[in-house]
């Protein structure tokens, strides 16, 4: 293993401890907020605040990647969520009752500007740890397969430090998991900053002009990318409505419900990462797939629900979190290898806008829907729109073919 190989095992470690730890500390400030408060909607409101800043700070914090570079926009970004952190630690002993929900809840939202931020930034970062750029593409697919590998452990992880150090302990242990990357991007990395490009102040480093840079195929990605969501990435939001209806309302059966979610990415994120340089040039193909996959799991859901079909449901279940995991990570690699390194970061910020925040106002629209149709109706309307997209973008979009960047 050379010293190169060496430096991006190192970052994705960081990255994968980091991510653990931020799943941990949201499931333990969840935990206390409904045990507080007592209130649904306050855990609605503590999602909304950490998904939904990305609609609104991507953009800025794609321009200030591409102005001021990646790495210090990197080390800001987990100063900035260690500092979350450590304000929902304090919160713990420092206050109660009102006044320290709106304290967890501002940590959340401060720790979901701050991720906007890490994010656009470790992805023009990766760019400047490959040797060769074919590198580039496995490497940021395996973000996604660390994530999910985070998004699964998490959660237990926080629930355990909750029942064995306390509340306040829990989430102090979570804000230090934050200073890993800190300390391995400072000390530990050597990056090739030559090979970075800056955009200069003007008209031409604004969002405007990366989305005017990227080429119609890009474009394309986007668009298509923010109708996927907005059709069938609504379950963050959802699962614990999901998981009832499909497992039942007990705690274990959101905990089952969420692992073969979890389940689900990672061999979706892991079926990308080996196939990663093949299917980032093939963007119809890929695109068209992960809709698809995700809209027979919707339509699945819709047919079978209950005790009698669990098997199915389970099914069904898994391959909605390949699918959307898959299509999230899909259009990351693209819109990066894809581009000029001087408008990775406004592309990273454009691809997370796409994500309508993170599923945030997909929820929201399902939700919605719910409250009329029931959540088996929502499945089969969103499922069926979702198909016929999918479908339309296989036919349409099968021959289109993106130049990956040299650089």
């Amino acid at each position: 293993m050379n010293w190169r190989t060496h430096q991006r095992t190192t970052f994705l470690v960081a990255s994968g401890l980091s991510t653990a730890g931020s799943f941990a500390g949201l499931t333990a400030k969840g935990w206390i907020l409904m045990d507080g408060s007592g209130n649904a909607l306050v855990l609605a409101l503590h999602f909304a605040v950490l998904a939904l800043p990305a609609l609104l700070v991507s953009g800025p914090a794609g321009v200030a990647t591409d102005k001021l570079g990646c790495e210090a926009v990197l080390i800001r970004s987990q100063w900035g969520l260690f500092a979350a952190g450590i304000l929902g630690a304090v919160a713990i002993p420092l206050s109660n009752g009102d006044l320290q929900v709106v304290l967890l809840l501002l940590s959340t939202l401060l720790v979901g500007i701050a991720s906007s931020y890490e994010l656009t930034a470790r992805n023009k970062y990766c760019a400047l740890l490959v040797e060769d750029p074919q590198q580039l593409a496995p490497y940021l697919t395996s973000f996604s397969v660390v994530f999910n590998v985070g998004k699964l452990v998490g959660p237990p992880i926080g629930g355990w430090l909750l029942a064995w150090t306390g509340a306040g302990t829990a989430l102090a242990i979570d804000a230090a998991t934050y200073l890993i990357p800190i300390a391995s991007v400072l000390w530990l990395l050597h990056p090739n900053r030559g090979l970075e490009q800056r955009s200069v102040a003007g008209a031409s480093s604004g969002l405007r002009a990366a989305w005017r840079g990227s080429g119609p195929v890009l474009r394309h990605v986007l668009i298509y990318t923010a109708l996927a969501c907005l059709l069938g990435f609504f379950h963050p939001g959802l699962a614990p409505l999901m998981a009832r209806d499909l497992l039942g309302p007990s705690p274990q059966a959101l905990g089952l419900f969420t692992s073969v979610l979890a389940a689900g990415s990672i061999s979706g994120g892991l079926v990308l990462q080996r196939h990663s340089r093949w299917l980032s040039q093939r963007p119809g193909l890929l695109l068209g797939s992960c809709t698809l996959i995700t809209a027979t799991a919707q339509l699945a859901m819709a047919a079978f629900s209950g005790p009698e079909t669990l098997v199915i449901g389970l099914a069904a279940t898994f391959a909605l979190g390949a699918g959307t995991a898959s299509l999230l990570a899909g259009v990351n690699l693209i819109s990066q290898v894809g581009s000029s390194m001087a408008i990775r970061g406004r592309m990273a910020g454009l691809g997370q806008i796409a994500f309508l925040g993170g599923g945030g106002l997909s929820g929201l629209l399902a939700a919605a829907m719910s409250l009329t149709l029931g959540l088996q109706g929502t499945f089969a309307v969103l499922g069926a729109a979702g198909f016929v997209l999918g479908l339309q973008e296989l036919i349409s979009r099968r021959g289109l073919r993106l130049k990956l960047r040299s650089v």
